[in-house]
């Protein structure tokens, strides 16, 4: 019905392309407009002002010889003061626009090796819009944004540095490990040597307390009756501890059989042993 009383209508965020006789005419913009048919005029099609989106897959080979693809996104649009460029000038915009990204990637990526792709992705995406901007602005059209989304090295690659990564991480585990147990073994160390030390001063304030004892019982002995030395009562004292002894292995049920000589002159003999040594030891000293 449009077409026959000579009206057409443009939708928001389109242009259309009016011809009179196949000769460029004007732009028409958004809305319902006029167009007799007879008189020559006819609409030669539409161009979107909307932004699309190129996806770009591109397989290409790093400095260190390793094959990648990489994927650039490309966003783009019309410009609607120069619609007329934009629509006669291209025949295939995304074509255009695929070749110009093959051209910069394949052009960069080769001068970097693998790891140095990964991390210049936005330089490389930098490269690949300035060099679309340059060329499809001279065609109508602008480049909104470039993105490089994806970075693929080969499968054998990528398993590669997966082993790799993953045995850096095991290396620095088994550091931390190993500082772990050197940390746990100092401090075993040190509380052993405490304990030690702990254990020693028991043991010297034990036998203090017993020389001390010994020296208190000789005293009170000496004092209490008249005419015994300090030998007589160490004498005493040790024949005291022997029969202790003996009652205690006997009592003990575990206790191994154990052999001493035993008779009225075995604790002197003991005594005297005790004695010796003590008397050896301070010539010695």
């Amino acid at each position: 019905m449009g077409n026959l009383l000579c009206c057409v209508q443009v939708d928001q965020s389109t242009v259309a392309i009016k011809e009179q006789f196949g000769k460029y005419q004007d732009v028409l913009q958004p809305g319902c407009h006029f167009l007799p048919w007879c008189f020559g005029f006819q609409l030669a099609g539409h161009l979107s002002l909307r932004v699309q989106q190129l996806d770009v897959r591109c397989e290409t080979k790093t400095k260190d010889n390793v094959f990648v693809n990489v994927v650039a996104s490309i966003q783009y649009r019309a410009l609607a003061d120069k619609a007329n460029d934009a629509f006669y000038k291209l025949s295939n915009t995304k074509g255009q626009i695929q070749a110009y990204v093959f051209d910069v990637i394949r052009a960069s990526v080769p001068k970097l090796n693998l790891d140095d792709v990964f991390e210049q992705k936005n330089e490389i995406a930098k490269a690949v819009e300035d060099e679309l901007e340059k060329a499809m602005s001279a065609y109508g059209y602008e480049i909104v944004q470039t993105l490089i989304v994806d970075i693929e090295p080969d499968e054998h690659v990528k398993r590669a540095m997966n082993e790799i990564n993953a045995a850096a991480r095991m290396r620095v585990a088994a550091n931390e490990k190993a500082e772990a147990e050197k940390i746990l073994q100092i401090k075993r160390a040190e509380g052993e040597a405490e304990s030690k030390y702990l254990s020693g001063l028991g043991i010297a304030r034990q036998r203090q307390a017993i020389v001390d004892g010994l020296r208190d019982s000789v005293l009170g002995f000496s004092v209490n009756v008249p005419g015994t030395s300090a030998k007589d009562v160490m004498d005493m004292v040790l024949l005291t501890q022997y029969f202790d002894t003996m009652k205690e292995i006997g009592a003990s049920s575990k206790s191994s059989a154990v052999f001493l000589p035993h008779g009225p002159g075995a604790v002197r003999d003991v005594a005297s042993q005790i004695r010796d040594g003590l008397l050896q030891a301070s010539v010695d000293h």
